[in-house]
C-alpha cells in the first residue's frame, strides 16, 4: 500500500473548464460599491452565460469567502440562488483564511473525483471594504442591561452608566488579520520570517516594484482577459485592477515607515498586499461532463495538499504545501514552467524562496537531504501578485488558480503551481497541467 505521501490527493481526472474574475478593487476607507454576493454574481454570470448547459445543470456551488456579510449567511447558497442554479443545486462555503477560494477548488475537485458531482462552479470572494465593525461586550452588556429596563427610571439610570468605554469599536478586519493563538498580526509574522532569513528593506522594496511593473505590462498587454466588467448602480463601470502603481520606484517605496515594527521592522503598506474586494470563480467538470457537453478545457487538477506550521512563521506555508507535492510527483523546482505565489507580503514569498535554498531549513524543516534549489524569479509571478493587485482573501486562491492556466496557455507551458501562505500557520498548494 502506498505511503500518504506518495497517494495524490485527486485520483481521477479532474478539469478546469472556464473561468472569470472581477477586477479586484482598493478599498478606500468606508464600503465599496459592491458586496460579497454582488461580486461573484459580477464574474459568475457571465461565465455561465457561454456555457452549453444551464445553471439548473450544475451539481453544486462551493465558495470560499472569510468575511460574509449579515445577509450572506452561506453565501455560496445566496449565490447559487440568485444565479439561477435553481433550489435543487446544493451549495455551501468554506473558510480557511487566506486560501478559502482555494480550498472551495480542492473540495469541489474532490467531489468530482470521488464521482459524486460532474459539474461543479467554484471559486472565492471577500468584499474586504465591507468587514464589519462591532460593538464591544461593554456596550452588548449595556444594551442588554437598557432592553431589560423596565420602566423610564431604570432607563434613566441605564444611560447615566454609559461611558466613553462602550463606544470603543472593534474593528473585525484588524481583529481578522491578527492571530488569536500567538497575538501576532500577520505583518509582524512576516517581519519574523524576513528576520529569520535575511531579507532587507531594499530586497523587499525591489520585489514590490517589480509587481506593480509586472502588472502594468500585463494590463498593457491586455493578458487579464480572464476578467469581467463589474457595473455598479450609478453606472460607473470597473474593467481592471485599481491597485496598481504605475509610477512606483524604490525610491519612493524607502519613504515609507514601517507598519508592525515601527522601530526595527521593514515591512510597510508599500511591499504588503493590498486590502481589496474581489472574486473568481471557475467551472470544474469530470471526464464524462467534459465529453457530454462538448467543454474545451484549460487545465487539469493534478494533485493538492495542505500543511501546517508555526502560526507565527505562517508566511513559509507555501515552501511546506509545495514540497510534499514536488515529492510525490516525482518533480523538482525546475519541472514547474510557472509559478503562482500569492504576495501577501513581499518579505513572505522572498523568505519562501530563501528557504528552498537553505540546507538547515530543508532538512530540519521539510525532512529533505539537502536545500531543494532555486526558483527561477521570472517564472513566478509573471503578472504580478498581490502586492500589486491586492488579496481579497476569500478569492485569491481560486485567482491565482486560473491566471496560472492562462499563464500556461499563453507561453504554451504544461506544468504550474499554485500556492498561499494561510493566516493561523498554515500553506495550500495544487499542481496544475494546461489542457487534456
Amino acid at each position: 500500500m502506498e505511503s500518504p505521501e506518495q497517494t495524490k490527493s485527486i485520483p481521477k481526472p479532474v478539469y478546469i473548464v472556464d473561468g472569470s474574475r472581477t477586477p479586484f478593487l482598493k478599498a478606500k476607507g468606508k464600503p465599496g460599491n459592491f458586496t460579497a454576493v454582488d461580486l461573484a454574481l459580477g464574474c459568475a454570470r457571465p461565465l455561465l452565460s457561454r456555457q452549453s448547459f444551464s445553471a439548473q445543470q450544475l451539481d453544486e456551488v462551493v465558495v470560499g469567502c472569510v468575511m460574509p456579510g449579515p445577509d450572506e449567511a452561506n453565501i455560496a447558497r445566496v449565490v447559487s440562488l440568485r444565479l439561477g442554479c435553481g433550489k435543487n443545486v446544493p451549495a455551501w462555503t468554506v473558510q480557511r483564511n487566506c486560501a478559502s477560494g482555494m480550498q472551495a477548488l480542492d473540495s469541489a475537485a474532490s467531489d468530482i473525483s470521488l464521482g459524486r458531482a460532474n459539474l461543479v462552479l467554484a471559486g472565492g470572494v471577500e468584499s474586504m471594504s465591507h468587514a464589519p465593525i462591532l460593538l464591544n461586550n461593554d456596550m452588548v452588556g449595556w444594551l442588554g442591561r437598557l432592553s431589560m429596563s423596565k420602566n423610564p427610571l431604570d432607563k434613566i439610570k441605564t444611560f447615566a452608566a454609559l461611558r466613553p468605554r462602550h463606544l470603543k469599536p472593534i474593528i473585525g478586519l484588524l481583529r481578522g488579520l491578527t492571530d488569536p493563538v500567538v497575538g501576532l498580526s500577520m505583518g509582524q509574522t512576516a517581519e519574523n520570517i524576513a528576520h529569520r532569513f535575511n531579507i532587507d528593506r531594499l530586497t523587499m522594496d525591489t520585489f514590490a516594484v517589480q509587481s506593480h511593473q509586472r502588472l502594468a505590462m500585463a494590463q498593457q498587454e491586455g493578458y487579464l482577459d480572464e476578467i469581467e466588467a463589474l457595473y455598479d448602480l450609478d453606472g460607473n463601470v470597473y474593467v481592471a485592477d485599481d491597485g496598481v502603481r504605475t509610477d512606483s520606484s524604490v525610491e519612493r517605496l524607502a519613504k515609507l515607515r514601517p507598519v508592525f515594527d515601527r522601530q526595527f521592522g521593514n515591512v510597510t503598506a508599500g511591499n504588503s498586499a493590498q486590502i481589496t474586494d474581489g472574486a473568481a470563480m471557475l467551472l470544474l467538470a469530470s471526464e464524462e461532463a467534459v465529453k457530454e457537453y462538448k467543454l474545451p478545457v484549460m487545465g487539469k487538477i493534478i494533485d493538492s495538499h495542505w500543511a501546517g506550521l508555526e502560526p507565527a512563521q505562517m508566511g513559509l506555508g507555501p515552501v511546506h504545501a509545495i514540497t510534499p507535492i514536488l515529492k510525490r510527483n516525482d518533480l523538482d523546482l525546475k519541472d514547474i514552467d510557472y509559478w503562482e505565489i500569492n504576495e501577501a507580503f513581499a518579505a513572505q514569498v522572498l523568505s519562501c524562496l530563501a528557504a528552498w535554498q537553505d540546507d538547515t531549513y530543508c532538512k530540519e524543516e521539510l525532512g529533505l537531504d539537502a536545500a531543494l534549489g532555486k526558483v527561477n524569479q521570472n517564472k513566478l509571478n509573471i503578472d504580478g501578485g498581490g502586492v500589486s493587485l491586492g488579496h481579497p482573501v476569500g478569492a485569491s486562491g481560486a485567482r491565482i488558480v486560473l491566471h496560472l492556466l492562462n499563464v500556461l496557455k499563453r507561453k504554451q507551458a504544461k506544468r504550474g503551481i499554485a500556492s498561499l501562505c494561510i493566516g493561523g500557520g498554515q500553506g495550500g498548494a495544487m499542481l496544475i497541467e494546461r489542457g487534456k
